[in-house]
């Protein structure tokens, strides 16, 4: 008999097998499993009355909270779409998105509410607003306990049924909706909590939004595991210590930047953390010297990953091989900092632009394409977006690689973000990496600029620790004592912090509008 890969089952066995244990730690509650399933059965009927059918979009704009995480399986079980919104964007895109998606009910919390209170009115579609997470207001909680806690029937789902519309950040122009059916969700998850090997044991921080492709996952696998979830309303490098610290917090999943700030307020206030903790990155590619502070001096394990909201969203690991366990440090510490190999489920391959594999040489600069179940079933009323992303049943991601002797691919730049100087490609992402090295930086990042000889050239926006000082020429020289010159920037200017999305990845297209405002001295 066929059973449905649907996303519910992951919350029914977690009630049956830990019922009794702690699902969830918020500011204001701890819930057992048990009582978050009454809670999602509560939010089902409630939906119900509210005219919510199978198919129908509902948006939650929240920081990672009980009611986000309810939110999922309440919206599953009526067969409706669960539809995040990033927590970052302006009254404008959140027009758009509501009104493209055709949401009906719109929960968003209370200290969100003023960024969309101006513009849900003009939302066809939209027939219901509630906020909720006020402490000091009994309103969504009254609402919820007017239902009962009963199981709920639910709507019959299909694994090829869509579960979640998410939308991308839309940084060249309006945002994609991203759709991905309860199959590839649920593939991928069992598929991740293989290969980052979450268990019962864990306690889970959400560092990363949950609206961010929700949360890598981590609504699903660490829930269908019976692991612990703390919520995180802001991204506080002290206070995601303080919760590591307090709550016995087994692994994060967080952007290379976020990490950054928790590495410089552990080295400030050195707190005393008994436990094993891993750390599990994606974004952009960090350098090895980054990896090496996270295990020597937080002394936590690092494990990047790699992925994209297309492809529900990770399809490879840098989790060490058997036969690399045993390398020198710097070695092992070089390999955790690429994107690895694929994971199980996933076909990944780099190509070049005619199609064919590049050499397994660490050289040859290729586009990555993947072929997996977890594949999007295509963007929200946009097929020609979808027909250029998705070719011959390929997900083409954008993001251009090498790949070593022995598979491992390394993230060279995104296709957009190649800097080439004279001919000559630069991945301005190996220019990063050796400003990280620079005892000074706190944060960096690198970005093509005109140049009338070489036709572009790379131009590095840096963010100095606290404390320190630095100039233009000291930037620039050392790069030019670590890289070939061509690579090495040409311009340096400085910033209190780079900009960044909620999920902490670095917007450069913010970078290169800051730089024409602010022009920094040029060696030649």
């Amino acid at each position: 008999m066929h059973v449905p890969l649907v996303l519910t089952e992951f919350l029914d066995r977690a009630v049956e097998l830990y019922g009794g244990k702690t699902a969830v730690i918020d500011d204001h509650h701890t819930l057992t499993y048990r009582e978050l399933n009454d809670r999602v059965n509560q939010l089902s009927r409630g939906l119900e009355s509210l005219g919510v059918k199978k198919g129908d979009k509902v948006a939650y704009l929240a920081p990672n909270t009980t009611e986000m995480l309810e939110g999922f399986y309440g919206v599953f079980q009526i067969g409706a779409v669960m539809t995040p919104l990033n927590t970052r964007l302006k009254p404008s895109d959140y027009h758009f998105i509501l009104e493209h998606s055709e949401s009906k009910v719109l929960f968003v919390d209370y200290t969100l509410y003023p960024q969309v209170e101006d513009i849900v009115r003009d939302v066809p579609s939209l027939d219901h607003i509630i906020v909720h997470g006020d402490p000091s207001e009994g309103g969504y909680e009254a609402w919820l306990n007017n239902f009962s806690s009963l199981p709920f029937e639910r709507s019959k789902v299909e694994e090829t049924d869509i579960a979640s519309l998410l939308y991308t950040s839309g940084t060249t122009g309006d945002p994609k909706g991203v759709l991905l059916s309860h199959r590839s969700n649920y593939l991928h998850a069992l598929s991740s909590m293989h290969h980052l090997k979450v268990s019962d044991q864990d306690t889970l921080l959400h560092v990363l939004p949950m609206f961010h492709v929700n949360g890598w996952g981590s609504p699903f696998y660490y829930t269908a595991n019976g692991a612990t979830q703390v919520m995180l309303r802001e991204t506080d490098p002290d206070l995601i210590l303080d919760k590591v610290q307090k709550h016995k917090v087994s692994v994060l999943h967080m952007a290379p930047t976020v990490l950054n700030m928790v590495i410089e307020a552990f080295e400030v206030n050195a707190p005393v953390i008994g436990h094993d903790v891993r750390v599990v990155i994606a974004g952009s590619a960090p350098p090895p010297a980054f990896v090496r502070k996270v295990e020597e001096v937080l002394k936590w394990k690092f494990v990047q990953v790699y992925g994209m909201t297309e492809i529900s969203p990770l399809i490879t690991t840098s989790e060490l091989r058997s036969m690399d366990i045993d390398r020198p440090a710097e070695e092992r510490y070089r390999l955790k900092a690429k994107a690895g190999y694929s994971m199980i489920g996933s076909r990944v391959k780099v190509i070049d632009e005619f199609g064919d594999p590049v050499p397994y040489d660490g050289a040859s600069i290729g586009e990555i394409v993947t072929r997996s179940n977890n594949v999007m079933e295509g963007y929200y009323k946009n097929e020609k977006a979808t027909s250029e992303a998705v070719r011959d049943g390929w997900l083409y991601t954008g993001d251009m690689a090498v790949v070593d002797e022995e598979g491992n691919i390394e993230i060279v730049d995104r296709k957009k973000d190649v800097i080439i100087s004279g001919g000559e490609n630069i991945s301005s992402i190996e220019v990063e990496g050796t400003l990280y090295e620079h005892p000074s930086i706190l944060e960096a990042a690198v970005v093509a600029v005109p140049h009338e000889k070489w036709g572009e050239v790379p131009h590095a926006v840096v963010v100095p620790r606290d404390g320190e000082t630095l100039s233009a020429e000291e930037v620039i020289l050392f790069c030019r004592e670590k890289l070939a010159h061509f690579k090495a920037p040409k311009s340096v200017s400085f910033m209190k912090e780079l900009p960044k999305t909620a999920s902490g990845k670095i917007q450069k297209v913010l970078i290169r509008k800051e730089f024409w405002k602010n022009h920094s001295r040029m060696i030649n």
